[in-house]
């Protein structure tokens, strides 16, 4: 296996040479290209992934719809051009001391490696967001498939290998690696050829690759999500008048795909009272009558049931509804101070369980709040007479999230130029990049700085006249110009 992660890697190498300096629109013709080709074996690819993972086809109807849309997004963000953040400021040798001529832009890292997911096997796998960016800007990917989804991962690999043939693209400016020895995955992140990596998946696996990524001679960046419990703040206005609703939302928002979204709402918290007990029993009703779904894996359905089991046995955690089967959605609730002094009580559970947590002020909340690492996502429920508290909380939930949600629920990422899914450590390695949206284009970028070159070395995006027509900043102003 070291020996084909040696010759994919100097593939990589060899294609890249040559990829990074393809115009836009051969590689946004690629990225199409690839998206056209997964369509037309959707049907085979779909089945496929049914039968390895368990989840309902019209999920996977629903996941290659966004796998391919991204694809063609990246193909649109390539083509307009502005990721490169061109910028230009002219030089001036009469000025004291004389003014160099200074321009810069971003450019592709070099081979990436990329670890396809286990709860996404389309989207955030061999063809997804991670492969899709890294391949717009320019760079080549080695894919390590997932080990629940292996056939699936053959099938869209063939995908991409014919839109590689149809585009004329180097052969190996994409290969995959399948292996389900875990330290094949780290010997990929260790070899020298490779120049960053992409990653979603556990805590566990996270910083086994980030110590190996650190570990080299020369270090680089590593791109990991690794999971979040997504807390969900209600606050008492929200309680009293919504109640009901809340607890239906957060129903959808727990079982949706059998709790096995990163973004799945796991601590819950409440102002202690009557308006609490009133979520608790609309929730427990709905929870008691919720159908136990198929999990990934056995794997998957072990630890969900051993952390199931954790919360139960924890002193003073109370169990409000819980299915009785390996794979039945449960909730549990406690007090604040038991969430503070029980560090186990705030990691995520990956599956359909969520702890509430009680709080008697706003003191009592913002203590809870503070044991809490860096998540994913936080959401809010408030209402007008809320106001005042909400304000208050704002510092608080700017540091614990990437994305801020108010009046909604997690599960759900849209893929779109704002998003922003990611969050600070240890939800993620790196809570200033994104794994979804148009920025994620950014993470396998390095800026490049040109001072006093002649124009004819330059890439077209710094040169004068503007060829691309893309959007720069130009002695310091943002012209198209």
């Amino acid at each position: 296996m070291t020996n084909d992660i040696d010759r994919a890697v100097a593939a990589a190498e060899e294609a890249f040479a040559v990829f990074r300096s393809w115009p836009a629109g051969q590689r946004a013709r690629l990225l199409r290209t690839i998206a056209a080709e997964i369509e037309a074996d959707a049907g085979d690819i779909q089945q496929c992934a049914h039968r390895e993972t368990g989840l309902p086809l019209a999920r996977l109807q629903g996941e290659t719809a966004r796998t391919c849309n991204q694809l063609r997004l990246f193909a649109d963000v390539v083509e307009e051009g502005s990721w490169q953040d061109a910028r230009v400021d002219h030089g001036d040798p009469t000025s004291t001391p004389p003014k160099p001529d200074v321009r810069s832009l971003r450019a592709p890292l070099g081979p990436v490696a990329v670890f396809g997911a286990g709860n996404f096997p389309l989207a955030f796998s061999v063809a997804g967001g991670d492969t899709a960016s890294a391949l717009a800007c320019g760079c080549s990917v080695i894919v390590k498939a997932h080990p629940g989804h292996l056939g699936t991962s053959t099938l869209v690999a063939d995908c991409i290998r014919k839109a590689i043939a149809v585009c004329d693209a180097p052969a190996g400016v994409f290969s995959m690696i399948v292996a389900k020895d875990h330290a094949q995955g780290l010997a990929l992140v260790s070899h020298p050829g490779v120049r960053a990596v992409g990653f979603t998946g556990s805590h566990q696996a996270g910083h086994a690759i980030m110590a190996a990524a650190r570990s080299r001679p020369v270090p680089i960046p590593v791109y990991a999500e690794m999971g979040s419990v997504n807390p969900v703040v209600v606050l008492p206005g929200a309680l009293t008048t919504r109640a009901e609703a809340i607890a239906e939302g957060l129903h959808a928002s727990i079982a949706m795909g059998v709790g096995q979204f990163c973004t799945k709402p796991g601590v819950i918290f409440l102002p202690a009272g009557e308006s609490a007990r009133e979520l608790e029993a609309a929730l427990a009703e709905r929870v008691t009558t919720t159908a136990a779904g198929t999990m990934l894996g056995p794997d998957i359905c072990k630890n969900y049931g051993s952390g199931r089991a954790h919360l139960a046995g924890t002193p003073e955690v109370r169990t409000i509804a819980a299915v009785d089967a390996p794979s039945g959605m449960a909730v549990f609730g406690c007090g604040a101070a038991t969430f503070r002094q029980h560090a186990h009580l705030q990691d995520e559970v990956f599956g359909p369980a969520a702890l509430l947590v009680t709080y008697e002020d706003e003191a009592d909340l913002q203590s809870a709040l503070a044991v809490l690492g860096g998540q994913l996502t936080v959401s809010v429920h408030a209402s007008d007479d809320d106001g005042a508290r909400f304000r208050a909380l704002m510092g608080t939930l700017e540091g614990l999230a990437g994305r801020l949600i108010c009046n909604g629920f997690p599960t759900g990422v849209a893929v779109s130029p704002a998003m922003h899914h990611g969050g600070p450590y240890p939800a993620t390695s790196d809570g200033r990049s994104t794994s979804v949206g148009t920025r994620a284009i950014e993470r396998f970028t390095s800026i490049l700085c040109f001072q006093d070159w002649p124009p004819n070395l330059l890439p077209e995006a710094l040169l004068d006249d503007n060829p691309m027509k893309i959007m720069r900043l130009v002695d310091g102003a943002y012209t198209l110009s």
